[in-house]
């Protein structure tokens, strides 16, 4: 199946209800203290990137990659950086359109798949700024790759992962109430448990990745790792945060 296709659908449908937190655009407030210097980003659920990741971003080339939805985008733009928005989903790029129409910001968008960045050029961009978004893809090696080559040297890429951890437990059975007990072998594919269930409730199609390929990956795409933190979710999200991180975040640098 065309997993890209589906997944852009899946976050249409996510962003058109509202549902989902990540599809919420910041408000005004947000913005107005961004232009003023008093701002911050995540890539994981609660933990905001430390400043130094990014450094000094205005005037720099940013490219917000997997990141719609109204939130970190406009955000950067309003801190100054030259913005592009690339995301899969319409309807989460319509909403980083949105707020930056409504509060005056410049930033680009474009739609397409974060594992083909041929619309962008070698060395365009000083930052990849990428929010945990690569569960959605079956294969990390296309995606670094494209990250390193739209880089230029010394350039910055922060992307925000799932615990590989997590996928060993079937969360739709433990938010049920049920045991939280390994089911799952890993690394995980929704495409090997019932997928039909949920493509027919319009559910995004998740996908595990091992460690090797997550910072290893990183490495042999021509990255040297210069930053890691972990972070929680909420007890509300998953019965696994009482137990353990459920995400990192990673800083590597283009070499």
């Amino acid at each position: 199946m065309d997993i890209v296709a589906h997944n852009r659908t899946a976050w249409d449908g996510y962003a058109r209800s509202g549902e989902s937190e990540w599809t919420l655009p910041v408000s005004s407030a947000v913005i107005e203290k961004a232009r003023a210097g008093d701002w911050s980003v995540i890539l994981t659920p609660n933990r905001t990137v430390p400043g130094d990741w990014l450094g000094e971003i205005r005037g720099r080339d940013v490219l917000a990659l997997a990141s719609g939805g109204g939130q970190q985008v406009p955000v950067l733009a309003a801190a100054g950086a030259r913005v592009t928005s690339f995301d899969n989903s319409d309807e989460q790029l319509a909403r980083d359109r949105l707020v930056a129409e409504q509060e005056g910001l410049d930033l680009v968008t474009q739609q397409g798949d974060m594992a083909d960045l041929s619309v962008f050029a070698d060395d365009s961009f000083d930052r990849v700024f990428n929010p945990a978004s690569t569960v959605f893809v079956p294969d990390l090696e296309p995606v670094w790759r494209e990250c390193r080559r739209v880089l230029r040297p010394g350039g910055r890429l922060m992307t925000g992962a799932m615990n590989p951890a997590f996928f060993l437990f079937d969360h739709d059975d433990v938010d049920k109430g049920g045991p939280l007990e390994v089911r799952f072998k890993l690394p995980f594919s929704d495409l090997d448990h019932n997928p039909e269930a949920r493509i027919d409730q319009g559910e995004a199609l998740e996908f595990s990745h091992s460690l090797d390929a997550q910072i290893g990956g990183l490495i042999r795409a021509g990255f040297r790792i210069i930053g890691f933190y972990e972070d929680d979710w909420s007890d509300e999200a998953t019965r696994l945060n009482a137990y353990m991180p459920t995400s990192f975040a990673v800083l590597a640098e283009a070499v």
